[in-house]
């Protein structure tokens, strides 16, 4: 096998706070370490490798998202096919809506390289711990709001519903980092199939540090046109109405809906 590895590490949401042991002994250990954090986490870790990579440096105006994460991906393959120990480290869960890390992984293990991916805490971690929303208790339906509005996806109102990146809601340019009322009316009439208009959502931001709280502001489906949201904004969609019990399942089980709790 190769001398050249790669492992992608998850800074988590809170500076300093949500970073595991392990993920910090791999920055300390690697020959480089490549960053794509948010900016206090960035100089949190040049601290300790003054020699960090950034990889926020391929960011450009207008210029295609999907171009700079090829870049991202052939940065860091190529320092491993250079031999070197590489240590990449990305924003909350390196694995979610991170296309760079799961490409360079399946790049490296395709070419014989040992390339593995540490988990972190999420911004949908923190969700739950700060909403008191339990996924388990209902159901629980994620996706990114754009794929939600531009499929025809369809959705369970008596589960929990979370779309994310509801601040670029109608992009398919990939080179905007904002979004419009009238894309937002768009998003509104589409959840109006499944909820009631006066239905109230959550608008959630998780806190970068720990001196601050995180926001959850209350909307209700028909305002979205409204509200002003950040590249960092969640909308969460709390059940609406009650579940159904499914007869001939519960009759299959030796079960009746009397059973159910």
């Amino acid at each position: 096998m190769p001398v050249g590895s790669l492992v992608v590490i998850g800074s988590g949401i809170q500076l300093g706070r949500h970073i595991s042991a392990r993920s910090f002994s791999e920055i300390e250990r690697a020959d480089k370490v490549f960053c794509m954090t948010d900016a206090f986490t960035y100089r949190w870790i040049e601290s300790i490798r003054p020699d960090l990579e950034p990889l926020h440096i391929y960011y450009g105006d207008n210029k295609d998202r999907r171009q700079t994460y090829r870049e991202m991906e052939a940065a860091i393959v190529s320092a491993v096919y250079q031999q070197q120990r590489v240590c990449a480290v990305f924003y909350g869960h390196p694995g979610v809506f991170a296309d760079v890390p799961h490409g360079a992984i399946r790049k490296l293990l395709d070419a014989g390289y040992a390339a593995r991916m540490e988990p972190g805490i999420s911004a949908e971690d923190c969700l739950i711990a700060d909403l008191g929303m339990d996924p388990g208790k209902r159901g629980c339906q994620s996706m990114e709001c754009t794929q939600f509005l531009v499929y025809q996806r369809q959705i369970d109102p008596t589960a929990m519903l979370i779309l994310w990146q509801i601040g670029l809601t109608g992009d398919l340019s990939c080179t905007r980092f904002d979004t419009t009322p009238e894309k937002l009316q768009v998003l509104a009439d589409k959840l109006s199939r499944w909820y009631a208009p006066d239905h109230c959502a959550i608008i959630y931001e998780a806190p970068l540090l720990a001196i601050h709280r995180h926001q959850a502001d209350e909307v209700r489906i028909r305002d979205l046109p409204d509200c002003q949201f950040s590249q960092t904004s969640t909308l969460v969609v709390p059940p609406e109405g009650n579940l159904s019990p499914d007869h001939a399942a519960l009759e299959a089980l030796g079960y009746s809906s009397e059973d159910l709790t």
